[in-house]
């Protein structure tokens, strides 16, 4: 097992949830077995995917979970995070729905925990987010699941990266379904807030329990001591921080944003979306570097930030770089939640890391070991001050379509050939089934 300075990472406290992700779209394939998204309307234009690949068949996930479902108890997590595409689901064409239970039974059969999110970015293509109503019918869609699946799922998910699916999708154009709206974007964010509030209460309607979100955090750091520098970081931090966990935690929204948004009644819609929760999620990667606008087109882990936006995100120098080229700031990680703790004080739940991973090549990724060793001991280092962590969730279980980047990423514990889609288990994987034993 790696280690730091010889030491073995340290131990987690007992009933600590282990655990890896993945998504709907970037395993499942069986598109023709499914109604369409709008990343398949979105792939489907030339130039949207650096290498033109689609999710039509991916991992074949739909096909081949019970294999993907051995490889999980083979490593010995505690729970898997899958999401359920609500495409595939509702409107409901024939058996969308009954792949989801054989899902759910082959891991509870496995002795691994079920832990589905409800939207992870695949959208029905009829829907937009931009309408209020998609709200309301996300929440229907919520209770057609949960009916079905609640007497063996204990642990839930609403949504994954609200932040990322607006800024991404629907303000900079890079992501499905490829709106450059840039600030006119803030009814998504409302709206899918909204819908999180709105499937807590259908969760809770249908007799669910332990529920949460997943949200991208991480923190801002100005580029100087600057002004200048430290007024638009304040202003990022607020846009990609604040905006969607304030109104979660706090029932507001930062100041200057609530009047943005598309209500006749915002006290109303905070009232429902800050149902409360039983743990909050944190997806973490990296923290941003942030500076006054520069005049020109900057750009962040491959993604261009126009030069109109009143910030500009620098590099983070001098530190490892992933495949991707993300900067590698473990450390990071427990500064975000410290800050976290001191910010929501008791409005706080537990958090559960629900993201945590990085891109490498190669089956004997010993980067992606020493990414994930550093990070467990960050994760742990904020225990240490206090921070009432209950569990951790390694991205990815197996390399997959990785969005507009197509396949060029591999993010998994499990390498997949895509030509034969063979899965072969990386060092990765065996080093973290050994850390899983040494924690019990």
């Amino acid at each position: 097992m790696a280690t730091d300075a010889g030491n073995p990472i340290p131990r987690f406290p007992a009933g600590f949830l282990w655990g890896v992700s993945t998504s709907a779209h970037q395993i499942e394939g069986a598109v023709d077995e499914r109604g369409p998204s709008v990343w398949d309307v979105f792939t489907a234009e030339p130039g949207r995917v650096k290498d033109g690949s689609t999710a039509a068949v991916a991992c074949d996930h739909y096909h081949r979970y019970p294999e993907d479902v051995a490889l999980l108890a083979g490593l010995g997590v505690d729970a898997y995070r899958f999401s359920v595409s609500w495409p595939r689901v509702t409107p409901p064409p024939p058996g969308g729905l009954d792949f989801y239970d054989r899902l759910v039974d082959e891991l509870c059969a496995a002795g691994v925990r079920p832990v589905p999110t409800l939207f992870h970015w695949d959208l029905p293509a009829s829907l937009d987010w931009l309408e209020r109503d998609t709200a309301s019918r996300f929440a229907d869609h919520v209770s057609v699941v949960a009916e079905r699946l609640n007497d063996r799922v204990g642990k839930w998910i609403t949504l994954n990266e609200p932040a990322e699916h607006t800024l991404l999708g629907h303000a900079l154009g890079v992501h499905a379904p490829g709106r450059r709206l840039l600030f006119d974007a803030l009814p998504v964010a409302h709206h899918q807030l909204l819908a999180h509030g709105l499937a807590v209460r259908a969760l809770r309607a249908a007799g669910a329990a332990d529920i949460g979100i997943a949200n991208s955090h991480g923190p801002t750091w100005p580029a100087s001591a600057d002004p200048a520098d430290t007024e638009a970081a304040d202003f990022y931090d607020t846009l990609l921080n604040r905006l969607f966990a304030d109104p979660i935690l706090l029932g507001e929204y930062p100041d200057g944003i609530g009047e943005l948004m598309p209500s006749a009644d915002i006290s109303a819609d905070l009232k429902v979306i800050a149902e409360s929760l039983d743990w909050y999620g944190v997806n973490y990667y990296a923290p941003t570097l942030v500076g006054a606008p520069l005049g020109t087109e900057t750009e962040f882990g491959g993604v261009p930030i126009p030069a109109e936006l009143p910030f500009s995100v620098r590099e983070i120098e001098g530190r490892p770089r992933t495949d991707f080229g993300w900067p590698v700031v473990p450390e990071g990680l427990t500064e975000l939640l410290c800050g976290f703790r001191e910010r929501y004080g008791d409005r706080l739940p537990p958090i559960v890391i629900t993201e945590n991973g990085c891109s490498y090549e190669g089956l004997d990724d010993q980067d992606r070991i020493a990414y994930l060793d550093a990070h467990l001991r960050a994760l742990h280092d904020a225990l240490t001050a206090g921070v009432d962590v209950r569990g951790y969730f390694v991205w990815s279980l197996m390399d997959n379509f990785e969005w507009a980047e197509g396949y060029a990423r591999r993010f998994g514990l499990v390498h997949v050939d895509y030509e034969t889609l063979e899965r072969v288990p990386k060092a990765s994987y065996h080093w973290f089934r050994e850390v899983l034993r040494a924690q019990r």
